[in-house]
């Protein structure tokens, strides 16, 4: 139907210019009987579009601004004003054609992914590679992705690969992933082959949910909003009652023709669709999708934002924060690499999460041989000659657990952590804290909100107090309201839209009901479109919050550009209304000034066009080059940062010995502060230009203290002999390694916050 609709607007366009253009050539040539035929011929077919649409429009029940071009091509027609009523067709059409084509372009990126969509997989059976129905992939299996292949599933890298992930992201150059990466369906192998290991099914993946979603904007998108409704109430009946005035006064109805030609709303009809299609179209280049007109005006009154916490502000899965060794077990780095080596062959969410740790470490994995799972437990199997298990705490830990256990039990409570203990050779080895961690562009975004006129950000969650409260003291919200049920989430959401126009972004299935009630519902689908994607006005397909910001910065501009082409558009006209109603500008001079009027009013229209006031920063490229590598040491450093907090708790009074505090001390001399020392030289400058030096004094402070706390734990272990190690000077150093722990911790959060969170989105880093 949409298609249909399209072709009638532009053979209506195509055939008034042409008669329109054949009269003009027929009147340069002195033929005025073939001129006015032809300029007939176009207000007739003027006429009978503007009587469709305005018919339409009284079955619905909408006011519209149509009835004044119905009114003036009839009076046009009736005074044989034909040139003035082929000018107001050929406009007409032009309204109508930009119309038709407002939703299509919105809806064009995802309208690209369905025609895109994979419909076939190659899955490899034994030494055999079948194709099967994308349908028919099971997590767990092994995929073969070929060369120009589209990635059919979500999955797990077996080996590194290249991907074109502009579908996805907008990043149009390609990208490298590691082995262990998890990658989305969607995605396109720009290298050479690779084998996948499928972590969902083709209906739960992420191409599968975004064509979902453009399944349901195409069946229920509502009618493009036009500003030229809301205005139809005042002003057609104006025009009437000045039209009707000028000919009761003059006895003359060609002054009403005239004041009728003027009048023709063009600059309603033109230019705020023009306007609100710019809009769209930019917030959509943004990885924001915006079901219609009417969304993106709600989105640029929005005062009030609530958010879901899981997925929204946090990552929504978890990741690796810290590796707990047992007494006499392998190092952190070693432990890591066995249990990530293991889980390569597992599609459990925590087993994603470890790999992907110590991928970003830099760590080798091996194949694992003699793989098995114990459903409920975990899981076991060899890793080159070691024998690794993986699982809960009772599966590897016989009891009575001993202090090391009851530490990790401890923390994983207070942090709101999930546990992974492993063994090694039958013997417990350690075990893995994974949390869900706050967003590193989250406390940027909301402090860009609130720049672009959100005057209350609300964390509403259905999760315990102190966790929220957490991430709410971090992120910068006003106010939080943990533990609450859909219902509860309902009620305040209908609190908050009594003061102002209410936004709540979420991104699970429980948070549709409150997407669905909201003003404007916002959903996060960058890992799949779920329910709430479907309830959702405006869609995320990027996996980055502060894009959000960005949306309501183009939503405002492109309302404030839309109001500016109408407000000067249509205050021209009012003036030419009343220059045609005292007999001083005929029907058709009066047209020629309405086609100026409205050339002026697209001018001004375009201007939404033009790159704005964003609240997100593209970095150079070679920019991004350099913050890439950095955060890739960054990472590779987390290790050396776990091992400072495990040398300081294994310091025993009993037994006292600082020579793992001193093997230490050279590891962050020769690795963790030369890295230091690189961001401070070449990150800095980066984030200065990218948010002004103001941002960077915080991270400069941060990275002077480091040094500092590093060369006093230096001097304070040059000063104690090995030989003559008392308890005081234990206590001291355990207290110089924990304040050096503290400090790194909170100078990695500051540099994911402001430096790390420019960078496009990519995989996540651990804080």
């Amino acid at each position: 139907m949409d298609v249909l609709r399209g072709r009638v607007v532009l053979v209506l366009f195509l055939v008034s210019a042409l008669l329109l253009a054949a009269g003009g050539l027929a009147w340069v040539l002195d033929s005025p009987e073939v001129a006015d035929a032809a300029w007939l011929a176009g207000t007739v077919l003027g006429l009978a579009a503007a009587l469709v649409t305005t018919a339409n429009a009284f079955r619905q029940h909408r006011p519209t601004v149509d009835v004044i071009a119905l009114l003036a091509l009839g009076g046009a027609l009736a005074v044989g004003e034909y040139f003035a009523g082929a000018m107001i067709t050929v406009m007409l059409a032009t309204g109508q054609l930009l119309e038709a084509r407002a939703e299509a372009r919105a809806r064009r990126e995802l309208r690209l992914l369905l025609e895109r969509s994979p419909r076939s997989a190659r899955r490899r059976v034994g030494d055999r590679v079948v194709e099967v129905a994308v349908d028919e992939v099971t997590p767990g299996e092994e995929l073969v992705v070929l060369t120009g292949d589209v990635v059919p599933v979500d999955g797990r890298l077996v080996a590194a690969a290249t991907l074109d992930e502009s579908t996805l992201t907008g990043e149009s150059l390609p990208v490298e992933r590691a082995a262990g990466e998890v990658v989305r369906s969607g995605a396109v192998n720009a290298g050479a082959s690779f084998d996948l290991l499928a972590t969902t099914t083709a209906a739960e993946s992420t191409y599968a949910g975004l064509v979902r979603l453009v399944e349901q904007a195409q069946a229920g998108s509502a009618p493009f909003v036009r500003l030229a409704d809301r205005l139809a109430l005042a002003f057609v009946p104006l025009t009437l009652v000045l039209a009707g005035g000028a000919w009761a006064v003059s006895g003359d109805p060609v002054r009403a023709v005239a004041v009728l030609v003027v009048a023709t709303p063009c600059p309603l009809i033109l230019a705020a669709p023009i306007a609100y299609i710019s809009g769209l179209s930019r917030a959509a280049g943004g990885g924001v999708v915006v079901k219609g007109g009417g969304t993106l005006e709600r989105l640029a009154s929005t005062r009030v934002i609530m958010f879901d916490k899981t997925g929204t502000l946090t990552r929504g899965r978890p990741e690796l924060v810290d590796v707990v060794r047992a007494p006499d077990a392998p190092g952190a780095e070693e432990l890591l690499a066995l249990a990530a080596s293991l889980d390569q062959m597992s599609p459990h969410v925590l087993a994603t999460a470890i790999v992907s740790a110590a991928t970003r470490r830099g760590l080798a994995l091996q194949a694992p041989e003699g793989v098995q799972e114990v459903h409920g437990y975990g899981l076991s199997g060899r890793v080159g000659d070691r024998q690794v298990a993986l699982g809960k705490s009772g599966w590897i830990v016989p009891e009575p657990h001993p202090d090391w256990v009851r530490r990790v039990g401890r923390r994983a409570g207070l942090d709101g952590s999930v546990t992974v203990f492993a063994a090694v050779d039958g013997e417990p080895a350690g075990a893995f804290l994974l949390e869900d961690v706050i967003r590193s562009d989250a406390p940027r975004m909301v402090h860009g909100l609130r720049a672009a006129g959100i005057r209350r950000v609300v964390l509403l969650t259905g999760d315990r107090a102190d966790a929220a409260e957490t991430v709410g003291r971090i992120v910068g919200v006003d106010a939080v309201r943990a533990e609450c049920d859909p219902a509860e989430k309902l009620a305040a959401i209908e609190t908050e839209r009594e003061s102002d126009t209410t936004m709540m972004v979420g991104d699970g299935v429980n948070d549709a009901p409150a997407l669905a009630a909201a003003d404007v519902g916002v959903a996060l689908a960058a890992r799949g479109a779920t329910a709430s994607s479907e309830a959702a006005d405006v869609v995320l397909t990027v996996d980055r919050v502060d894009a959000l910001a960005d949306a309501i910065l183009v939503a405002q501009r492109a309302r404030r550009i839309a109001r500016q082409a109408v407000g000067a558009g249509m205050g021209l006209s009012l003036v030419a209304m009343v220059v045609a109603a005292a007999g001083f500008l005929p029907p058709a001079a009066g047209a020629v000034l309405q086609e100026a009027i409205d050339l002026l009013a697209i001018g001004i229209a375009l201007r939404a066009v033009l790159p704005g006031r964003a609240h997100t920063v593209e970095l150079p490229a070679a920019d991004v080059a350099v913050a890439t590598e950095l955060r890739a040491e960054h990472d590779a450093s987390l290790a050396v940062v776990e091992q400072i907090r495990a040398v300081a708790d294994e310091l025993d009074t009993a037994t006292p010995d600082l020579t793992p505090a001193r093997h230490l001390v050279e590891r962050l001399r020769s690795d963790l502060l030369v890295h230091e020392r690189a961001d401070e030289a070449r990150l800095v400058p980066i984030v200065a230009r990218a948010l002004g030096p103001q941002s960077t004094y915080a991270l400069s402070r941060s990275h002077a203290e480091i040094e500092h706390q590093v060369a006093r734990l230096t001097r304070l272990l040059e000063d104690v002999a090995d030989d003559d190690v008392q308890v005081d000077d234990l206590v001291e150093v355990r207290r110089a390694l924990y304040a050096l722990y503290g400090v790194l911790r909170l100078h990695n959060s500051l540099e994911d916050e402001t430096a790390f969170s420019l960078l496009p989105p990519g995989p996540a880093t651990a804080g």
